[in-house]
């Protein structure tokens, strides 16, 4: 059985409180709705056309080969750009109001091959809860022979992973649409996070395996059958676009949490975690470029990571107007806030750390900060 964590001194130091007060009153004062506005409706019309439409384009439109590949690209920023833009959203329930609204728009993940109880278990509770603690947080979990946390045991064959640390998150996405759910399926359950009755247990598995057969059948078998393709040209395409998605997915991630001067806390030996959950959460996550319009509006703005984890239930397209108010507030209850200006900085960040793991160097202990 896993260590309970326990974060202590509850809001001890009032950050968290007067920060609420300060993003509540941003909305109250301009008389604004947390969650989407009509910029954000239009996003999400971009992001499943990015994806659908060059998938209806390739099943009516008889394409070469190399058009049909082309298409399949495309749909793989389109993959990405529901996952960050759309689905993250709903599934915090910071798309509206209205739950069914929410569940509605959730169902874009199951869409494009992912399940939401399960993806809610792994982000919702277990990243955003234990961010970057080793063994309950899975995004740092040991993948294979890669190395994402100090805590996590080292291989020798892991003074490479900088040189493969990219195909390994290209694949991510291919791994999650084939066997990831099923395997998490099994594993919610043996460590307790899926607590259903026997028979709701069945039912969750149910709803993966209709989920699943409808993707595939969709992206797989229809093609095959209506287009007359080989199974080898369209797995071409199909995997095509589950490296673009999985790369871009991975890193887009990775640069919110393994960069340097986030720290990897490790509980004491009764699971205690010394701050509270609040500064926990910014000395465990970096923003990055915060400037560029473009990668905050394709990334849903997970490059506000920061805002977004002390406020999930606040729709994306809010976090530029309210991240002045997060790095201010901190500054003055003297919080570490976290920034790299550019996404090449940031991502220079992320592999001096990936190299220091790989190396097990004794001075990434700097970075792996266990009691804040």
């Amino acid at each position: 059985m896993k260590q309970k964590i326990k974060f202590l001194n509850k809001d001890k130091t009032q950050f968290y409180s007067t920060l609420k007060e300060r993003v509540d009153n941003y909305f109250i004062e301009n008389k604004i709705s947390q969650h989407a506005n009509v910029t954000m409706v239009f996003k999400t019309i971009v992001m499943l056309s990015l994806y659908f439409v060059p998938y209806i384009l390739i099943m009516t439109q008889g394409y070469s080969l190399m058009g049909m590949w082309g298409c399949s690209l495309i749909m793989g920023l389109g993959l990405a750009g529901i996952g960050m833009s759309v689905m993250h959203d709903a599934n915090h329930d910071a798309y509206s109001r209205s739950p069914f609204v929410n569940k509605l728009l959730s169902l874009s993940l199951t869409f494009v091959g992912g399940d939401n109880k399960n993806w809610k278990t792994q982000h919702n509770v277990l990243h955003h809860t234990y961010t970057n603690i080793y063994k309950h947080d899975r995004d740092i979990d040991d993948k294979v022979i890669m190395r994402f946390s100090p805590e996590g045991k080292y291989k020798k064959i892991q003074k490479f992973q900088i040189i493969y640390v990219f195909l390994f998150y290209s694949i991510m996405s291919l791994y999650w649409t084939t066997a990831k759910d099923f395997i998490q399926y099994i594993q919610f359950i043996k460590e307790g996070h899926n607590k259903e009755s026997r028979f709701d247990q069945f039912k969750t598995l149910l709803t993966i395996l209709v989920w699943k057969a409808v993707y595939w059948g969709y992206i797989i078998a229809l093609p095959i059958i209506l287009l007359h393709l080989s199974f080898g040209q369209v797995m071409l395409g199909f995997v095509s676009m589950h490296l673009v998605a999985g790369l871009i997915l991975s890193v887009v991630f990775q640069l919110a949490h393994v960069v340097e001067d986030t720290t990897f806390p490790v509980p004491d030996k009764n699971g205690n975690i010394e701050n509270e959950w609040a500064i926990h959460q910014l000395n465990t996550t970096a923003d990055f470029a915060r400037d560029n319009w473009f990668i905050t509006y394709y990334v849903g703005g997970l490059n506000f990571q920061a805002i977004h984890h002390l406020f999930p239930r606040i729709c994306h397209v809010h976090y530029p107007k309210i991240a002045p108010i997060i790095e201010k507030t901190a500054k003055e209850f003297g919080v570490n806030y976290i920034y790299n200006e550019s996404f090449m900085s940031a991502l220079a960040s992320h592999l001096r750390v990936i190299s220091k793991l790989g190396k097990n160097e004794t001075s990434f202990s700097a970075i792996a900060n266990s009691m804040g």
